[in-house]
């Protein structure tokens, strides 16, 4: 093979790598091997928030977005009888309860009464006043998670 034909097949072999992203480094939530988390995983939808879906690093974990990507992982420890303020989202035929925490830049939300609970971050330059839109995007894929008896008030 010459240098030419060398050059050009490299060249045509690099092209599509190019384009390749790295996957997003996301820390496996304690319970990701619990196998109701490949109920949740399988069922997440392929774009959340207007952004396509990612690659991630870690097991039962999916994010959204290249910048400020939205980061969901399941297997998280399961919320214990709290006073803090639920969101319900209803979801077709289920209502998904999620406990919703403001941190600095971001929002996390954690599903309620369900073994294994599922996280997501949201950071606030995404999602500020759509949270609750973004929630019902991956709803459905949360509540595949079992209940646990917890409900919120």
């Amino acid at each position: 093979m010459n240098r030419t034909s060398a050059a050009l097949v490299l060249a045509a072999l690099a092209a599509p790598l190019a384009g390749c992203a790295s996957p997003l480094v996301v820390d496996a939530a304690p319970y990701a091997a619990d196998p109701d988390c490949a109920r949740v995983m399988l069922a997440v939808p392929e774009v959340v928030g207007g952004l396509d879906m990612r690659a991630t690093s870690s097991q039962a974990t999916s994010a959204w977005g290249e910048d400020n990507a939205l980061v969901m992982r399941c297997g998280v420890e399961p919320p214990g009888p709290t006073t803090e303020t639920c969101i319900a989202v209803e979801t077709s035929g289920d209502t998904v309860d999620w406990l919703v925490l403001e941190e600095d830049d971001a929002w996390r939300a954690v599903t309620f009464g369900r073994s294994p609970a599922v996280e997501l971050e949201v950071p606030k330059v995404r999602a500020q006043e759509a949270l609750g839109d973004v929630l019902a995007e991956v709803s459905a894929a949360a509540g595949r998670a079992p209940l646990n008896g917890l409900a919120c008030r």
